[in-house]
């Protein structure tokens, strides 16, 4: 029996695979994976999604695992370090973007206790399901432009609508699988 999953999932990649079938759309709260994704998805900026998810494990490797704290604090010896580094997307404005990001969830974390809680309050906890026509998904809703100027106004940086509503659908605060998908939750 044939799996049915959205069209976008290359199925000669079993990262792939295993990505939108275990991780996309699923409600996201830990707070390292939120910080992580947020990055991933504005080092995507002009690429696919497919390029910086087979490069995510030397990303975590480089990054510190993520670490807010340690990525606040790199220098420019780390900078050119990253900017040689071939496993990861070499640009030098997603690389300042992410340590600027680091401190703009440090800030956020202060403020709002940090991306959980600040992200989910604009769903009220709860995912949006959605069940778009074919083709038909939005590349940016009005929920993604506030959300994105929200960030932009905190800080963070590689956050413009389309690249907050990929995270959004990343971290499952939307739910796009398409409604033949078995991902779909009126299939599940």
């Amino acid at each position: 029996m044939t799996v049915k999953r959205c069209s976008w999932a290359n199925p000669a990649n079993p990262r792939y695979l295993a990505y939108h079938d275990e991780e996309w759309g699923v409600p996201c709260h830990d707070e390292n994976r939120l910080f992580e994704m947020l990055n991933l998805e504005g080092a995507q900026a002009g690429l696919s999604w497919e390029t910086v998810l087979n490069k995510r494990e030397h990303y975590r490797k480089v990054f510190d695992g993520w670490d807010a704290d340690k990525i606040a604090r790199y220098d420019d010896a780390k900078v050119a370090a990253l900017l040689a580094d071939p496993g990861i997307i070499r640009n030098r404005l997603k690389i300042a973007a992410a340590i600027g990001n680091a401190r703009a969830y440090l800030a956020l974390r202060d403020d709002t206790g940090g991306l959980d809680p600040f992200l989910w309050a604009y769903v009220d906890g709860r995912p949006v399901i959605n069940a778009w026509p074919p083709g038909q998904t939005p590349a940016s809703t009005a929920l993604s432009d506030r959300i994105s100027k929200d960030l932009g106004k905190r800080g963070f940086k590689f956050v413009g609508s389309t690249i907050v509503y990929a995270y959004m659908q990343a971290i499952g605060m939307v739910n796009d699988h398409a409604p033949d998908c078995f991902c779909h939750p009126a299939r599940r």
